[in-house]
């Protein structure tokens, strides 16, 4: 069993992360500012506060870590000013995994990121761009500069996220043609995430998760 650290593990797809790899054996240790106020309880859980833009924070918490998971996400309403918070966390945090030797990233990005964004319906675009664009500018800056590293790296972009438990029932588009949006529960992402840390099926590529697809 592998020993993770997920950033951005107090809500979203990290808490539900740290959920499904503690259900799966793994040992997880979970990163946030507010980690310590996670209402879980697991033998293999270890509450990590910290702040993923401060490097001695990141460094101290990838000691003896198998795999990370960067799972960051900012408030809605952060959405409408400048976004710096993904790059900047990379830009902390690639350079201390390779230091550190540790070579296993899955990064959650979302779907329109990157070479997806080509995949985006006429529909979806304007308001797409209206609300996500400067997020995904940063989560755009985030993925080239994971890419431009020695990591064994895996972008997973989720279309629209949902609540609910994990139905186990969502397609991994894996290749650029099949890219296209839809829904997806938060545990069912965590559950690939999971997944994809103890297959490795998908090093150094990008895949869309979806489980009900939207009009275009």
């Amino acid at each position: 069993m592998a020993h993770l650290l997920v950033i951005g593990a107090s809500q979203g797809i990290g808490l539900e992360t740290v959920k499904a790899a503690l259900a799966a054996g793994h040992r997880v240790r979970a990163f946030a500012r507010s980690a310590g106020k996670i209402a879980l309880s697991d033998p293999n859980l270890e509450r990590f506060p910290g702040d993923a833009l401060s490097a001695p924070d990141i460094a101290g918490a990838l000691d003896g870590i198998d795999a990370v998971v960067q799972a960051l996400g900012v408030p809605f309403r952060d959405l409408f000013g400048t976004v710096r918070l993904f790059s900047d966390a990379t830009n902390v945090l690639v350079p201390a995994m390779e230091a550190a030797g540790v070579r296993r990233l899955v990064a959650v990005t979302g779907f329109g990121t990157g070479d997806s964004r080509s995949a985006i319906g006429p529909l979806q675009r304007l308001p797409f761009r209206l609300v996500f664009g400067r997020a995904y500018d940063d989560k755009d800056a985030q993925e080239m500069r994971i890419r431009r590293s020695t990591l064994d790296w895996t972008f997973v972009r989720p279309g629209v996220l949902t609540g609910g438990p994990a139905t186990g029932r969502y397609q991994v588009l894996d290749r650029p043609s099949s890219w296209k949006n839809g829904l997806i529960a938060r545990a069912d992402v965590a559950q690939f995430i999971t997944r994809e840390i103890e297959s490795g099926e998908h090093v150094r590529r990008a895949v869309v998760l979806i489980s009900h697809p939207l009009p275009v």
